[in-house]
């Protein structure tokens, strides 16, 4: 849900609803073993009821001018520094208007295809056609996806909130993140490469350390909301 104007589309924006964002992914293919699952808090007793094995945490959270200057700061140093990205890392540059919420299902499942089993339909195209396409390719790719469009659509328009419009300004944004080759990385299709938070050995737990800086960078706000990409529970 990029605040920009320019982009040269705009979809509806996704609705932070687990239910609404796992039966978007089971209609596109995505194995009904995998489901989306709120995370109600960062207390460790709460963290230890999320099912396992972690693959995705997601988090919708508001962009203010401290996160912007933290994430400029942030590109430079590592245009100076560099960093390691493995190849394994899928990552989708955002040029969509208000697509983060769909981005960010993307980041969740595209790093994760040799865990998470998808079946043949407009996802599974996607994926394999941007496997060894570079993000800007992926960009493309993405943009002229009518049948992916589609299906967002369908499902941005519903959950329990009020549907939005095209035209809503929106400046909550949607960030994932994920395990691969021993580190964390975030995905954020506002940035330009994944970040490299370092080493990880447990998705959620060493998600959780880099969320609170989140929050710590809009400390008066209560517009956070974190999901997992996780096994379904059955009842």
């Amino acid at each position: 849900m990029s605040i920009s104007d320019t982009k040269k589309k705009r979809w509806l924006p996704l609705e932070s609803n687990p239910d609404v964002m796992t039966e978007y992914v089971h209609k596109l293919g995505v194995s009904p073993l995998w489901a989306y699952t709120d995370i109600w808090s960062l207390e460790p007793e709460i963290l230890l009821l999320i099912p396992q094995p972690v693959k995705a945490i997601l988090i919708l959270f508001p962009i203010n001018e401290t996160h912007e200057e933290f994430s400029k700061e942030e590109a430079k140093r590592i245009e100076v520094n560099g960093q390691e990205v493995s190849p394994e890392v899928i990552f989708f540059k955002q040029t969509i208007s208000n697509a983060c919420g769909t981005i960010g299902l993307l980041h969740s499942l595209a790093s994760n295809v040799d865990s998470i089993p998808i079946e043949d339909g407009p996802f599974k195209k996607l994926l394999d056609k941007t496997k060894n396409a570079t993000p800007l390719e992926r960009t493309k790719l993405l943009e002229d996806d009518d049948g992916l469009a589609e299906v967002h659509k369908e499902y941005a328009m519903t959950g329990q909130s009020r549907p939005l419009t095209e035209e809503d300004r929106v400046n909550t944004h949607f960030v994932c993140f994920i395990q691969k080759s021993g580190s964390l990385y975030e995905l954020d299709g506002r940035k330009s490469s994944p970040i490299n938070h370092g080493p990880c050995t447990d998705l959620l737990m060493d998600s959780i350390k880099v969320i609170k800086q989140f929050m710590e960078r809009n400390p008066n706000s209560l517009n956070f909301t974190m999901i997992a990409l996780a096994p379904k529970q059955f009842e």
